[in-house]
């Protein structure tokens, strides 16, 4: 069915918020842009004079294909190379989405969307539309055909798991942004002691390379092993550059809300290091190398200007 400029204009109206739901519920943008492309294939085949709330249509048109993407996603992870992290988000990109609220911005942080990975569908799906879009439980518990009671304690369990996950203090952007200053002068000095000193005792690493990008299978656990891994990493040497093509510079960037060093090469983004800031000091380090989760951020750096890198890496 053709439809009318007065329903695609609906649409792409929308199409900002789907695409933010989605990202949120996938944990992937390319995932989250082909959902909403179906989502508006539906639209397109749907008789749209009946529908009386295209929000609420689309909402649920959405969620429930990002649902069953999710759960063959958990069979497809299982055969995934090395770690599987979700994909970073630039500063500015509009799939990050609404940030007017500590729980909107927090729902988007990359700590949260990797703890987002251990709930349920239905759990992810309640805490996005609940935490990050302000839906009402009568609203959610439409969209994804429940009860208002059922909706209201999936959420409180989903809840509970985020929060229990993220037991630390969060300290300002000033404050953050002064932590990986010194972490960047630590990375650079090529010793330990200085790395430590920034990071919590149980302060993990991981990196996902997606199988074509060189990344460690498991976390690297405790102070000392992960400022070990990162005066590795950092550490000049002939075999890095020739895996990557060359000594990219490194910038210090937002990535989903938190700090993040940002790594490229010839204006392709090669690689970004989300860091998990906290008053007690550098809790997590989370790397993203896959070549293919790093597309939509290349595309986004190139349009705006960034400077000159801080320095060049190896």
């Amino acid at each position: 069915m053709a439809l009318s400029v007065r329903d695609v204009d609906r649409f792409e109206a929308l199409r900002p918020r789907l695409e933010a739901i989605g990202y949120r519920l996938l944990g992937s943008a390319s995932e989250a842009e082909d959902a909403v492309q179906e989502t508006f294939l539906r639209w397109q085949a749907a008789d749209t004079g009946r529908i009386e709330v295209p929000e609420a249509w689309l909402t649920k048109v959405l969620t429930h294909l990002c649902l069953n993407q999710l759960t063959s996603a958990r069979a497809r992870r299982e055969t995934y190379v090395g770690e599987w992290l979700p994909e970073p988000l630039l500063a500015g990109d509009r799939m990050l989405g609404p940030a007017d609220t500590a729980e909107q911005r927090e729902s988007v942080s990359y700590a949260v969307l990797t703890l987002l990975e251990r709930l349920t569908p239905n759990e992810r799906a309640v805490y996005v539309l609940r935490e990050a879009f302000d839906y009402p439980h009568r609203e959610i518990a439409a969209i994804l055909d429940l009860t208002e009671a059922a909706s209201q304690q999936i959420f409180h369990r989903a809840k509970k798991h985020v929060t229990e996950g993220k037991a630390r203090t969060e300290i300002d952007g000033a404050a953050a942004r002064r932590v990986v200053d010194e972490f960047l002068a630590a990375a650079a000095s090529g010793r330990t002691e200085p790395l430590v000193r920034l990071l919590t005792e149980d302060a993990v690493a991981v990196g996902d390379g997606g199988g074509k990008v060189p990344a460690r299978a498991k976390a690297f656990e405790g102070a000392l092993a992960v400022a070990t891994f990162l005066r590795g990493l950092f550490k000049p040497g002939k075999a890095k550059r020739a895996l990557v093509g060359g000594s990219p510079g490194i910038h210090v960037a937002t990535a989903n809300g938190d700090p993040a060093l940002v790594a490229v090469l010839d204006g392709r983004v090669v690689g970004i290091m989300c860091l998990a800031v906290t008053a007690e000091g550098i809790t997590a380090i989370r790397s993203q190398a896959n070549p293919d989760k790093l597309e939509r951020a290349t595309r986004l750096w190139a349009s705006t200007d960034h400077g000159d890198p801080l320095f060049t890496a190896f």
